[in-house]
């Protein structure tokens, strides 16, 4: 199956979809190649209102605040990788080398970075409806699962009172690399001696709750 059969949708101009999938390590190692930091740009907007038009029409019962409460998590860069990898981006993705061999098809960031090229491509090659289109059937059931329960806890405190039940506890760990004014964390939570969810932020907890998040993804998943 091809990616443009994994998330429903053929291009017309297939160049858009290969510079959606080009990482800025190939523009960094070639001048003469462009990158889809652009397309992730228009893409992230995309995202916003297609989700955000979707909850408006859904749930008028929702005020603002849980609205947008709601929309932060869909577009969280945690929620982000799991859609991307759900299709199998991360094998389409056109990295240098060296940006492959030490992991780059692993972080969630460009995993995330590259979806939201990918919505940005399909916004210019067909325009905001077929977009829209794309979002709600990638994102599927996360919408109107999240906006059932707009009150939930943040993340960790929720993974917390899951685990408490069983009388178990998370454990975490983080780590941070990269100069002070762009120093970039990454985070892992254990349960039982088993690592359940990675995360990744610009501090130590916004990586904590990522891994929280995908935790519990993945404490539902077992769960079914």
């Amino acid at each position: 199956m091809t990616l443009e059969q994994q998330f429903g949708y053929d291009f017309i101009d297939g160049s858009l979809l290969k510079l959606a999938l080009t990482h800025r390590s190939v523009s960094a190692d070639d001048s003469s190649r462009k990158d889809n930091e652009r397309l992730e740009f228009l893409g992230d907007a995309v995202l916003q209102l297609a989700i955000t038009a979707y909850l408006y029409d859904t749930f008028p019962e929702l005020h603002e605040g849980n609205l947008a409460k709601i929309r932060a998590g869909l577009v969280s860069r945690p929620v982000l990788a799991d859609v991307a990898r759900s299709i199998g981006l991360a094998e389409h993705i056109e990295l240098t080398p060296a940006e492959d061999r030490t992991g780059g098809r692993e972080k969630d960031s460009i995993m995330a970075d590259a979806l939201e090229a990918v919505i940005g491509a399909v916004f210019l090659d067909s325009g905001l409806g077929s977009a829209s289109d794309l979002v709600l059937r990638l994102w599927g059931g996360r919408i109107d699962e999240r906006a059932q329960r707009p009150g939930l806890k943040d993340y960790k405190t929720r993974l917390q009172e899951v685990l408490a039940k069983d009388g178990r506890y998370p454990d975490y760990q983080s780590d941070g690399s990269g100069p002070d004014h762009e120093r970039t964390f990454v985070a892992t939570v254990e349960v039982d001696g088993l690592v359940l969810g990675t995360g990744s932020g610009k501090s130590k907890k916004e990586a904590e709750q990522g891994a929280a998040e995908q935790a519990l993804a993945t404490l539902i998943e077992d769960s079914r």
